[in-house]
């Protein structure tokens, strides 16, 4: 198929598009704003995609523009929409990337796709906004919703939480400040997000405007990371916790069911932390 990719040139857009030609797609991005209409729009219709996998977004929690939040994530992803619907009215399969934070810091334990959004922050919200706008148009075009859970890899912003550790280790420093230590995260590696994003655009089973957590179940604690990327490196650092990046009544456990991801896609490829932890360290590939 050709598949646009908005946010093609972004930190998962990279993976996305490794993976979708492995699989033997035509990958393409975009060269507009999405806050452009009429520019979109006239894209759109040149390109006349198969699918789309729309990653396009400000992503990172603390950035400092809080209206580019909604302007982007909410606004932008309603304009690609539009645009679809005037102008590849044949398209098969829309992704359109959501993120397990519409969930809050309340749900604790494992949370499946049913469990009440619960959004604490502005990239939350814009987030949920999104998706309860893009049911809009579920009756008219084939859209489904993921939501991933935490996850990382080579090339993402050390402003987020494990490239900055990794940065502590390659740079030996001696001492790291994080927040909350005994908190339970996933950690998934960007490769197996773009391996599910891409199964997830070839299936036809999901109905229109469905949720996908896209997760492993798998949670580790920051004192879990840190062991490991000692153990990795051979170098020890000493754990400072900074008041100022501790959140009160932050969830000690928090990780998404699977089993809906599992049914939909049948296998998947999964990569331990250990394996993700030591290819950002640079130990292998």
């Amino acid at each position: 198929m050709r598949i646009l990719v908005t946010g093609l040139n972004g930190f998962t857009g990279h993976y996305v598009k490794t993976a979708l030609q492995n699989s033997g797609h035509e990958v393409v991005g975009l060269v507009s704003d999405l806050r452009d209409y009429d520019a979109l729009a006239l894209e759109i219709k040149a390109l006349n995609p198969s699918a789309v996998i729309h990653l396009a977004a400000i992503a990172f929690v603390g950035h400092g523009n809080v209206n580019a939040f909604y302007e982007v994530n909410l606004i932008g992803s309603r304009n690609l929409l539009e645009a679809l619907a005037q102008h590849a009215p044949e398209v098969k399969s829309i992704l359109l990337a959501s993120s397990a934070n519409i969930y809050g810091n309340r749900s604790e334990g494992s949370i499946g796709e049913d469990a009440l959004p619960d959004p604490a922050n502005d990239y939350a919200v814009s987030k949920y906004s999104m998706e309860l706008m893009g049911k809009l148009w579920s009756n008219t075009l084939p859209i489904t919703f993921t939501r991933p859970f935490n996850y990382t890899g080579v090339g993402q912003s050390s402003d987020f939480l494990i490239p900055k550790i990794i940065a502590h280790f390659k740079a030996k420093k001696s001492i790291i400040e994080l927040g909350n230590l005994d908190v339970w995260r996933e950690f998934n590696d960007v490769r197996f997000i773009a391996d599910s994003y891409v199964k997830l655009i070839e299936q036809t089973s999901l109905p229109s405007g469905q949720a996908v957590n896209i997760c492993t179940g798998k949670a580790y604690s920051l004192r879990e990371v840190i062991a490991l990327c000692e153990e990795i490196s051979n170098h020890k650092i000493e754990l400072h916790v900074n008041p100022q990046f501790v959140r009160e009544n932050e969830v000690r456990v928090l990780k998404g069911s699977k089993k809906l991801l599992e049914q939909t896609i049948n296998s998947n490829t999964e990569y331990d932390l250990k394996q993700t932890l030591k290819w950002m360290l640079g130990i292998e590939k």
